[in-house]
């Protein structure tokens, strides 16, 4: 009898055992899942960003006599504080010189303290697999490639080499119109065939990440550009008129979903030669990033609040663009233009295209030389005020 009851014993053991070892394996291997979605967590962008506001914020809040420096350490800190509180002041204003400041240190932050390397950047833009690359993410590699060659004439280069400003037909519209849609981009990224190393890679999300933080979101390095000009939110279904007939006809509501209805939040437009055309596959994406826009890029030089009693503001940026920003209840929605003005390119030989243009321009010429009042009329987009060519 004692013999079964020890057997019984150690079998009743080996069995708790059993369970102990098999439940320690199970928890060890969640434990190892956890670990690794929280690691692939750690290197999406949103993760980058929120890293990068706080380190920034430490950076300009710190109390440099609380850490006993010597006197030119103090110095040379104190420094380089107000020239980072000055860039990151001066960025949101247009100026592309403390933009370039602001990029380089997020850069220095997210390869030397982040630890962003070759094995995990895929993980917050996937590089490696083109095929969940959003429009935005070709766009934005497309033009940082063409800024090693083309500097700001990288949008007008791109736009000229494939044809991208001719009037085209598209599903859905009875009229040909000025728009750059995102099957242009895919077919664009796949014929260009770029090979980017870490360092392009890394450029390019800190571009994305800069864009999210101080720069203008989609519009960031398009407004950079040499255009004529850039607006959004100035077409497509307000946010108030979608919340509105949600309450009243849900129908309609969601036979505007299925059918893709642009969006205030999805309109960006560019002025490029004169032609206003839309870029059907970028978007400020929610309201709440278009408001964030039109609240900053009028700011150059304190004109004022943006307010509801006071609903539009008319302001130059850093760089002499001009910029006119308008919000509810002045209007529908949140909306922005700006127009730039490239003084070096606005010869009369350029504006002027027809034949006998000479002649035209010898009587501007002394026109303008007697004092004489002219007027110039004609439909919009006809180049009568030259803002085609940055003179107005």
């Amino acid at each position: 009898m004692n013999g079964i009851a020890n057997l019984a014993l150690i079998f009743v053991v080996i069995v708790i055992v059993g369970y102990l070892i098999a439940r320690t394996i199970k928890k060890n291997k969640n434990e190892v899942v956890e670990n690794a979605e929280v690691d692939d967590k750690t290197f999406t962008l949103d993760k980058m960003v929120k890293f990068v506001k706080q380190r920034l914020d430490e950076i300009t809040k710190i109390n440099l006599y609380d850490i006993g420096l010597s006197e030119e350490e103090l110095k040379r800190r104190r420094a380089k504080k107000y020239e980072l509180k000055k860039a990151l002041k001066g960025c949101t204003y247009g100026d592309v010189n403390d933009k370039k400041y602001v990029k380089e240190l997020i850069y220095d932050l997210l390869s030397k303290e982040y630890g962003v390397d070759e094995t995990n950047i895929s993980k917050a833009i996937p590089f490696d697999t083109p095929s969940l690359l959003t429009s935005q993410d070709k766009f934005d590699i497309i033009i940082h490639e063409y800024k090693k060659s083309f500097s700001y004439e990288a949008l007008s280069e791109l736009i000229k080499k494939y044809n991208l400003d001719d009037l085209k037909y598209i599903e859905g519209e009875s009229k040909p119109c000025y728009v750059i849609t995102k099957e242009e981009i895919d077919d664009i990224y796949e014929k260009e065939n770029f090979a980017l190393d870490f360092t392009d890679k890394l450029e390019v999300v800190v571009q994305r990440i800069y864009q999210k933080y101080k720069g203008y979101s989609s519009i960031d390095e398009i407004r950079d550009m040499n255009i004529d000009g850039v607006s959004g939110g100035t077409s497509g279904l307000p946010e108030s008129f979608l919340s509105q007939v949600a309450q009243t006809d849900s129908d309609y509501l969601k036979q505007a979903m299925e059918s893709k209805i642009p969006r205030a939040c999805d309109a960006i437009w560019i002025f490029f030669h004169g032609k206003s055309i839309r870029l059907a596959f970028l978007s400020f994406g929610t309201e709440a990033e278009l408001k964030r826009v039109c609240q900053n890029i009028y700011k150059y030089n304190n004109p004022g609040q943006l307010s509801d009693t006071n609903g539009y503001k008319i302001n130059e940026m850093k760089d002499g663009s001009r910029v006119v920003v308008v919000r509810p209840s002045m209007c529908e929605t949140w909306a922005f233009f700006v127009r730039k003005f490239d003084v070096k390119r606005a010869t009369l030989e350029q504006i002027v295209l027809f034949d006998g243009k000479e002649e035209t321009i010898e009587l501007l010429k002394f026109l303008v030389k007697g004092a004489r009042i002219i007027s110039l009329t004609g439909e919009q987009g006809c180049r009568k005020n030259n803002n085609a060519y940055g003179n107005d």
